[in-house]
């Protein structure tokens, strides 16, 4: 990949983090089970390392792809954290689990909803979510498009797309995507800003590798057909990041090596 995939949303600098890091150390004794500022230093430069080895081995500009902090499952204080190590959003699966932590956290701190939402919770997230990365059918779009615009709402939203065609995961099946990309540019009050995926679960790096790639060729089609720009493509976690670094993608979704083996949910 080229240069082309330029983030619509604030993007992460590679040297922020290292100079941040050292200030978190007051704050720290009062969090609960909170990494040290030598895990987060050593976790982000780890992390920051992969990302810049990815972008060199595509041709990719590292500005190009932005870490988003997924804090599912982690006291609110961890939203906190990412918020003064410099990342202007966090990520979160469940919308109560988000609107009871976002309070708490810093107004200026965006929340984008990775996890599968359910029709009747469309209204909480929209009040909760700055962002919805999971907009999945036809009806979906729908139902957020109406309620957003009786509410006065405009928030971006992705398509979540099953590339992978795995049974065990979410997302609209590839030949239902042209619908519901329809269905959510027929609102206003939603900003279509790209496509979402989750890779299948597999040892075998090759299986993430197509899932990727499908995301990409359809997002592609879909722009061309539809006559949009959809520069947002959201793929790749903690174990998998060099593939979608390599497929394109613009927003990584990391917890794990970031912050650490999470609690049980």
């Amino acid at each position: 990949m080229g240069n082309g995939f330029k983030c619509s949303f604030p993007n992460q600098t590679l040297g922020w983090a290292s100079r941040r890091v050292d200030s978190l150390a007051v704050l720290l004794p009062c969090f609960d089970r909170m990494p040290t500022p030598e895990e987060l230093k050593s976790r982000l430069d780890v992390l920051m390392g992969r990302v810049r080895e990815a972008c060199a081995r595509s041709g990719r500009d590292p500005a190009s792809v932005r870490v988003l902090p997924v804090t599912k499952t982690h006291p609110a204080e961890f939203a906190a954290l990412a918020h003064a190590l410099g990342f202007p959003a966090v990520a979160e699966n469940r919308v109560q689990e988000a609107a009871q932590k976002r309070p708490l956290c810093p107004p200026g701190l965006r929340w984008e909803l990775i996890g599968h939402l359910q029709s009747n919770k469309a209204k909480a997230a929209l009040q909760t979510f700055d962002v919805i990365q999971s907009v999945d059918s036809v009806e979906l779009a729908a139902r957020l498009g109406r309620l957003a615009a009786e509410a006065g709402l405009t928030r971006e939203v992705l398509i979540q797309v099953n590339s992978g065609r795995d049974p065990a995961k979410f997302g609209c099946e590839l030949e239902e995507a042209p619908a519901v990309l329809e269905a959510a540019l027929a609102w206003p009050a939603l900003k279509v800003r790209g496509l979402m995926a989750v890779a299948p679960l597999s040892d075998d790096m090759a299986v993430a590798d197509r899932a990727f790639s499908e995301l990409r060729l359809c997002r592609d089609r879909l722009a061309q057909g539809f006559g949009v720009s959809l520069p947002e493509l959201s793929m790749g976690m903690s174990g998998d990041l060099e593939s979608a670094v390599v497929a394109g993608s613009t927003c990584l979704r990391v917890g794990s090596a970031l912050f650490g083996a999470r609690p049980s949910a």
